[in-house]
């Protein structure tokens, strides 16, 4: 008898030699919890497909998707194109979705805008149970639970069912693979910001010049360039543009509700 802790373990990458066993065990599970097939992003904005140790293509050898009509992987518009990893833009929960429409536990009125034209062409399948991996840095990865019954097209029964498992363990499964792929710091570690900085960079980050920011903020225009400089000196930043990027990536700028 199995358990979440041990499902868990199973699809827990810890190292590079990890992820082959790994992305076995979350097809396994998906298969014997819920008849479905995995489809796993790790990186919805990167070209780039999951693969292991040795260089094999997740997608294909472990996942099944290798004949011609299945590979959604070598499609590099699929990102862009498919209203899939679009969704998981907007959205951070798990949800399902078909041409006619996304079915989600709270109401997203941003899922309302994406086109649903051509669905089961721009998303190769008629009905997908979608789990949208936000992880640090502000990447987005997405793993996406497909019938084997290519003809079905309601997955409300599979979602009410195993929606919030699923979540959990794609989640480790892709974090995991994220950390143990990733070689380069991007961003300096322990990176702490003042509450004028951050001010400055979230009207800056809405496009408000320095000296709009000091009259919203009631700060000289010195003042304002002086929290901005130093965030971005904080940030090892080269420029403004970098200065608010970078600190969006670590959660300082947040989004509109």
């Amino acid at each position: 008898m199995t358990t979440l802790a041990s499902d868990l373990a199973a699809v827990s990458i810890r190292s590079l030699a990890d992820v082959r066993p790994a992305a076995i065990a979350l097809r396994d599970i998906a298969l014997r919890t819920a008849n479905l097939r995995v489809a796993a992003c790790d990186n919805i904005a990167s070209k780039q497909t999951m693969i292991d140790a040795d260089n094999n293509v997740l997608a294909s050898d472990v996942f099944g998707f290798s004949a011609e009509e299945d590979r959604w992987w070598a499609d590099t518009r699929h990102a862009l194109s498919s209203p899939i990893p679009r969704a998981c833009r907007y959205e951070s929960e798990p949800f399902w979705v078909n041409a006619e429409g996304y079915r989600t536990r709270q109401a997203n009125r941003y899922l309302d805008q994406i086109s649903l034209d051509h669905f089961e062409k721009r998303a190769w399948t008629k009905a997908a149970l979608v789990i949208p991996i936000h992880l640090p840095f502000g990447q987005i990865g997405a793993a996406s639970f497909v019938c084997n019954d290519k003809m079905r097209s309601d997955l409300s029964a599979e979602y009410e069912a195993h929606a919030d498992i699923l979540g959990v363990l794609a989640h480790r499964f892709i974090a995991g693979y994220t950390k143990a792929h990733r070689t380069r710091q991007w961003l300096p570690s322990d990176c702490q910001l003042t509450k004028r900085e951050v001010e400055c960079l979230r009207w800056a980050s809405i496009g408000k010049t320095d000296r709009e920011i000091s009259l919203i903020l009631s700060r000289s225009h010195a003042t304002v360039r002086f929290h901005i400089q130093n965030a971005g000196e904080k940030l090892d930043a080269v420029n403004r543009s970098q200065t608010i990027f970078k600190a969006a990536q670590l959660g300082y700028l947040g989004a509109a509700a």
